[in-house]
């Protein structure tokens, strides 16, 4: 029997939601969650022996100290493989199951495996050390990861030969390998080009990464009559972050009013960003925001006038999808508003 281990996070524990995500990691026996559906397609060749539950909060801001109390719950059970997710397009999560999996492959020397979407930060920062299951990008997609995890969960233990990605159902590595093929590479290409001349399908052999290229605007011929609007990844937000914005992938943005605000103080603004030490935004948010620069070139005349309102997020891990939603709603939002420019601040 093989003995694999589970790692999931305090949504699919039913533990809660993100009022839950600080828990602490906590081990249970047998399988919670949607270890129950793993356990059934798995057939009596494998078994849950154990689920480690974590708060995707408490993972991620507290990284050394919750790497090590899994690997120790881990080591507990001696597994034949260890499990992850699936995380879909929840990006602490995915960030956190990546994490965990690639410590136990370096640390214990185990087959890991995880699954989430292919735009979460998780896989794009872990898919050329793990095998990473491709997910829908939500939980609606359980129906279809789960079996997929699970024969590819089989192969790992059984240390059968991995196919490729497009057999297998995991996220493409990078990873090239030699092999001999029936026809050389010249008559390949030529049939691909023909294929690819008639409209035809065709599948290539070596892909391109795709870049958005975007057309530079024209220049502001007079700021001086210019309204600004300033938009941030940096996390500036009012003091107790009202938004609920999360520190790390997060799934929304804050709109703000700084209508007859001079100053952003320690009392009234504060960041939510993660991953970076905040004492110097925290103490001063026009660091990450300078709305009292602005306000003085509004006084002065050196522009036209400073919008009612700020858009905050925070960029740390948050995945492209969710950022590019995030962009196409602010900037309709400024373009109904009248805005003529925007200043974009990070951390």
């Amino acid at each position: 029997m093989i003995k694999i281990v589970h790692y999931i996070n305090q949504f699919f524990a039913n533990i809660g939601g993100e009022e839950m995500a600080h828990v602490k990691p906590e081990v249970r026996e047998g399988f919670v969650g949607p270890g129950m559906g793993l356990e059934k397609l798995f057939k009596g060749e494998a078994q849950i022996v154990a689920t480690i539950i974590c708060g995707d909060s408490y993972f991620n801001e507290n990284l050394e100290e919750a790497k090590a109390e899994v690997l120790e719950m881990v080591k507990k059970y001696e597994p034949d493989l260890f499990i992850a997710g699936p995380a879909f397009n929840a990006g602490r999560y995915g960030v956190a199951c990546g994490t965990i999996a690639k410590e136990v492959e370096d640390k214990l020397n185990i087959p890991v495996l995880t699954a989430m979407y292919q735009e979460n930060p998780g896989a794009d920062m872990y898919k050329k050390h793990l095998y990473i299951v491709e997910t829908r990008n939500s939980a609606a997609g359980m129906r279809t990861a789960l079996p997929a995890i699970a024969n590819l969960a089989l192969k790992l233990a059984k240390g059968e030969t991995i196919g490729l990605p497009s057999e297998e159902g995991y996220i493409e590595r990078g990873i090239r390998k030699n092999y001999f093929a029936e026809q050389r590479g010249s008559k390949r290409a030529v049939d691909m080009l023909v294929k690819k001349l008639k409209g035809e399908e065709f599948i290539t052999e070596f892909k391109m990464p795709v870049f958005d290229r975007v057309d530079p605007h024209p220049a502001v011929k007079d700021i001086t009559k210019c309204k600004v609007a300033i938009v941030t990844s940096g996390g500036t937000v009012p003091k107790g972050n009202p938004d609920h914005i999360e520190s790390s992938s997060a799934s929304k943005y804050g709109e703000y009013d700084i209508e007859g605000v001079m100053d952003l103080t320690a009392e009234t603004y504060e960041t939510a960003h993660g991953g970076y030490d905040p004492t110097y935004a925290n103490t001063d948010s026009d660091r990450v925001i300078p709305v009292d620069v602005l306000r003085q070139m509004e006084k002065e005349g050196k522009i036209g006038s400073l919008h009612r309102y700020f858009y905050s997020t925070v960029g740390n891990g948050t995945a492209v999808a969710s950022s590019k939603k995030f962009g196409e709603e602010i900037a309709n939002k400024l373009v109904a508003d009248g805005v003529d420019a925007v200043i974009l601040t990070s951390t």
